[in-house]
């Protein structure tokens, strides 16, 4: 199986301005891979936007720019050097702000940009309003100052090469900045010292929240030593890894199989009889049958949620559902079959439990897990079922269960 390797975030690292013509702007950012690896003299696909107002605003300017990262992972642009897409960046009014700059990004180094980070223009973009400096006319009179003696007057040589050689043998480090413990991570001044923003996550989009830099969005990955698979650390839906077998902000969303995340999967979602004659039933009510087939769907479609361009498939980017013999493979590398030994594995499943096929009723929560394979059999469809004992086996559509990804 091909494993495909995302961009985590591409981040400012300075910008400066040129006020005089022509006028542009320095960018600079770090691209770096999924596994926090540097993307290297590489050729990557650029968007650059000046919206006006807001991070939301008006896009006032629009370039695109195919820059190649250098050995250390950074391209470094000029704003308003790019193929212009529409406005005209010397015709800015830097006055009438604020303003932000909008990147995006395309790893291949087309215009299919997957990657996108806004951040406001502060005090030195507006240097080049310094422009109208350009039309000073009249004469200028300068005075230079007048220098008189300084102590420094008697600095000698040996002074000096007494000073060199203390600063060649000595090392000073500045206690209030913090050090670095794990890739990734950044600081920021928050109006007192230097405060360490801890590294983000695959899919993470970096914020500020109450002026504070934040990651939101996004989950972890794990990856289980015995069968090299790499997966998402949570249920879809759940708020946080799980602590045991039966913590319950572990649980997350049960969905039914093949259908996309459209709000059934909410455990408290609203119940309806009525079947759904396409893939997308165009609500968010879980759909009841306590008749054969036991589908959601008439007729059935077996081509949901296969692979992870799939129908319906309800995984972040690059993940997908996991097949019969893959959670077959997880099982066998359990230290029990049972739900002790899927809560001790690296995934931490846990009982999530199920929502019954002909009710929507919840059934077997902290006592069971079911966890859905894109695998299909007959007219159901496989899934990951434990409790005292473990087993992938088939299972009615109809049925509510949990979603695990795994990286494609």
């Amino acid at each position: 199986m091909n494993k495909l390797c995302s961009i985590l975030a591409a981040l400012l690292m300075t910008a400066s301005v040129y006020a005089q013509s022509p006028e542009k702007m320095s960018y600079q950012a770090v691209i770096r891979s999924s596994s926090e690896e540097l993307v290297s003299d590489q050729l990557v696909g650029m968007q650059i936007s000046i919206l006006q107002g807001s991070a939301g605003g008006t896009a006032v300017y629009v370039e695109t720019q195919a820059p190649t990262t250098n050995a250390n992972g950074l391209v470094s642009i000029e704003i308003g050097a790019g193929a212009v897409v529409s406005g005209d960046f010397s015709v800015i009014n830097w006055e009438n702000g604020p303003y932000f700059i909008k990147t995006e990004t395309d790893l291949t180094g087309g215009t299919a940009y997957t990657i996108s980070g806004t951040s406001q223009l502060l005090s030195v973009p507006y240097a080049l309003h310094a422009k109208t400096a350009e039309a000073v006319t009249g004469t200028i009179t300068e005075t230079d100052p007048v220098f008189v003696a300084s102590v420094a007057s008697g600095i000698t040589g040996s002074d000096t090469t007494y000073w060199n050689n203390k600063l060649d043998s000595y090392s000073e480090t500045d206690p209030s900045v913090p050090t670095g413990t794990q890739v990734g991570e950044m600081q920021y001044w928050n109006g007192t010292a230097w405060v360490i923003v801890a590294a983000g996550y695959e899919g993470n989009i970096l914020t500020f929240t109450g002026g504070i830099p934040t990651w939101v969005g996004g989950t972890p990955d794990i990856t289980n030593p015995v069968t090299g698979r790499v997966w998402k650390d949570r249920n879809l839906g759940a708020s946080q890894v799980a602590t045991s077998s039966a913590d319950s902000d572990s649980y997350g969303d049960l969905y039914q199989w093949g259908r996309a995340g459209d709000g059934h999967e909410s455990r408290s979602s609203a119940t309806t009889a009525t079947l759904s004659n396409s893939d997308t039933p165009g609500h968010g009510d879980f759909i009841i049958n306590g008749t054969s087939p036991f589908d959601w769907r008439s007729p059935q479609n077996v081509n949901l949620w296969q692979g992870v361009n799939g129908t319906n498939n309800p995984c972040p980017s690059g993940y997908r559902l996991p097949t019969a013999a893959e959670w077959d493979a997880e099982r066998a590398s359990w230290s029990s079959n049972n739900a002790a030994g899927a809560f001790t594995s690296p995934l931490k499943l846990p009982v999530a439990g199920r929502r019954t096929n002909s009710s929507g009723s919840l059934s077997g929560v902290g006592v069971e897990g079911h966890y859905w394979a894109s695998t299909v059999d007959g007219t159901g469809s496989q899934r990951l079922t434990f409790s005292a004992g473990a087993v992938v086996t088939s299972s009615s559509r109809a049925y509510g269960a949990s979603v695990r990804c795994i990286k494609d």
